[in-house]
C-alpha cells in the first residue's frame, strides 16, 4: 500500500522527537497502520540540523513551498506561535493537505477559522499534541467519552507551575528561588510568563471546553490568573489545612453558562488531583454516565509529545481516504451542531474560598469581620488565627463554604476598608472535586 508522506515544519524539540519515533519505531508503526509513514520533506532554519536528523528527506528553505509539494500528504506543523505558523497551516488546508498540530495558542484564538476551513476541504486537523503533551486526553474527549454528557474537566495541565508549587509545598522556597532553579533545569523559559501567568493552561482549556460542550473554541472567554503571587506561606497554610495549592484549568457547564478559568485552586489532599508532583500533568474529566475518569503523565518533552504526534498522522493515514462524514468531526460534534453558548463570568462562578487577612490584634476585629462575610450570605468553614506578627497583627485564615464569588469580592471590600486590617487580603478559589459539583 502507497505509504503515507509527511512534511515537517520544525525540527526543535518535538520535530526532532516526531523524527525519531517514527524511525525507531517504524516496523511497530507499520503493523498498526498498514502501510509506512515516510517523512518527505523538512523544513527548519538549520539544513546542517535538518540533513542530521532526517538524512532522506528533501531540505525545503520556504516553509510555503513545502505545504504546496506534490509528494506531501500531511502537514506537521510543529514551529509554535501564530504568525507564520498559522499562515502555513492554512495555506496547506487550501492545497488540501492534512495537517497535524502540537500548536494549543493556535488552535485556541484560531481554530474557528482553521476548522470550518478543513472541513470545506475535506482535510481533517489533528491536535493530540496540542493539549498535555504525550496523554491522549483529547482522543478520550472526542472519541472515548463520546456517549456521555460531561459535566467538568479540571486539570493540571502546565509542567512549569506544577514543579514551581511542588517545590514550593515541599521545600518552603520562595517563588522566585523556584522559578530560578525552573530555568536553570529547563522547565522554565527565560520569560516564563507563558507558562506562569496561565496562558499556556488557558489555551489548552479552552481547547478541552470546546470539545466537552460543543462550542465554538472561545479563548478570549478564558479567565487567566497565574502563580507569580502565590507565597510559600499560604501554601503552608492551605496544607495544615488538608489542601494543596495547584494551578488548574477548569471548565464547567452550570444551567447559566459555562465556566472557562486558569487560576490558583486549593484541593483536598485526598484527591488524586493534588498528588500530581513536579512536571507531570493530569486532568479529571466528570461525565454523567462514566462518573470520573483520570488521564496522568508527561505533559511536555521530545517523546511523549512525539508520540502524540505520531498518533495522530496514524489516525490520519487510516482515514486518509475516507469523506468527512466518516471522521470524527474536530470538535467532537458535529459541525452543525457546534453552537455558541453562554460563558459565565468571574463574579458568577460558584466556589469555596481561602481568606488570609492581617489584621491589628485587637478585641472585636475578628467579629467585624465574620460580620462582614455574613452580610454578603458567605458562610464560614473554619476560622483560624495563625499567629501575631511583629506583636501587633493577627494573620487569620478563613475557609468558606461554597457561595457566589461577587459575594466573596464584595466582603472582601468591606473587610480591607476596616481600619484595622493592614495588608491586601489573599484570596485563593477551592475546588473539592467531589462528583458533579467538581
Amino acid at each position: 500500500m502507497k505509504p503515507v508522506n509527511i512534511g515537517i515544519l520544525g525540527l526543535g524539540t518535538v520535530g526532532s522527537g516526531t523524527a525519531r519515533v517514527l524511525q525507531d519505531n517504524a516496523q511497530e508503526i507499520s503493523r498498526r497502520l498498514g502501510r509506512d509513514i515516510h517523512i518527505a520533506a523538512v523544513c527548519h532554519r538549520s539544513e546542517e540540523k535538518a540533513r542530521q536528523i532526517c538524512p532522506d528527506a528533501v531540505f525545503v528553505q520556504d516553509p510555503f513551498a513545502l505545504v504546496a509539494r506534490d509528494d506531501v500528504d500531511v502537514v506537521v506543523e510543529l514551529f509554535g506561535g501564530t504568525g507564520v505558523a498559522k499562515e502555513a497551516v492554512i495555506k496547506a488546508i487550501e492545497h488540501g493537505k492534512h495537517v497535524v498540530t502540537a500548536n494549543k495558542k493556535l488552535l485556541a484564538e484560531y481554530g474557528n477559522e482553521i476548522f470550518p476551513l478543513a472541513e470545506q476541504k475535506n482535510v481533517m486537523v489533528q491536535f493530540e499534541a496540542a493539549v498535555a503533551g504525550g496523554i491522549p486526553i483529547i482522543k478520550a474527549l472526542r472519541e472515548g467519552l463520546a456517549a456521555n454528557n460531561i459535566r467538568s474537566i479540571a486539570g493540571i495541565i502546565n509542567g512549569t507551575s506544577n514543579f514551581i508549587l511542588t517545590e514550593m509545598r515541599e521545600k518552603g522556597s520562595n517563588f522566585a528561588d523556584v522559578l530560578q532553579k525552573a530555568q536553570e533545569l529547563g522547565y522554565a523559559e527565560a520569560d516564563p510568563t507563558f507558562d506562569i501567568e496561565g496562558h499556556d493552561a488557558g489555551h489548552k482549556i479552552t481547547i478541552m471546553s470546546a470539545l466537552a460542550f460543543g462550542t465554538p473554541v472561545s479563548f478570549e472567554s478564558c479567565y487567566l490568573e497565574g502563580i507569580s503571587k502565590l507565597e510559600s506561606r499560604d501554601i503552608k497554610y492551605a496544607e495544615e489545612l488538608g489542601y494543596r495549592v495547584k494551578l488548574l484549568g477548569i471548565t464547567r457547564k452550570t444551567d447559566k453558562g459555562i465556566e472557562l478559568r486558569v487560576h490558583p485552586t486549593l484541593i483536598p489532599e485526598c484527591r488524586l488531583l493534588a498528588n500530581v508532583n513536579g512536571v507531570m500533568n493530569a486532568v479529571r474529566v466528570d461525565a454523567d454516565m462514566v462518573g470520573e475518569t483520570l488521564y496522568y503523565g508527561a505533559g511536555a518533552g521530545a517523546l511523549p509529545t512525539a508520540s502524540a504526534v505520531v498518533a495522530d498522522i496514524i489516525d490520519i493515514g487510516r482515514l486518509i481516504t475516507a469523506g468527512t462524514g466518516n471522521r470524527v468531526p474536530h470538535l467532537a460534534f458535529q459541525p452543525s451542531q457546534v453552537k455558541a453558548q453562554p460563558m459565565l463570568p468571574m463574579d458568577d462562578i460558584t466556589s469555596s474560598y481561602y481568606l488570609r487577612v492581617q489584621a491589628q490584634d485587637e478585641p472585636g476585629v475578628l467579629g467585624r469581620i465574620a460580620n462582614l462575610l455574613a452580610q454578603e450570605g458567605v458562610s464560614i468553614e473554619a476560622l483560624i488565627q495563625k499567629g501575631v506578627i511583629d506583636g501587633t497583627l493577627a494573620e487569620i485564615v478563613i475557609l468558606t463554604h461554597s457561595t457566589i464569588e461577587k459575594n466573596v469580592k464584595t466582603a472582601m471590600n468591606a473587610i480591607q476598608a476596616l481600619k484595622e486590617v493592614k495588608s491586601p487580603i489573599v484570596m485563593i478559589r477551592m475546588e473539592s472535586l467531589n462528583g458533579q459539583n467538581g
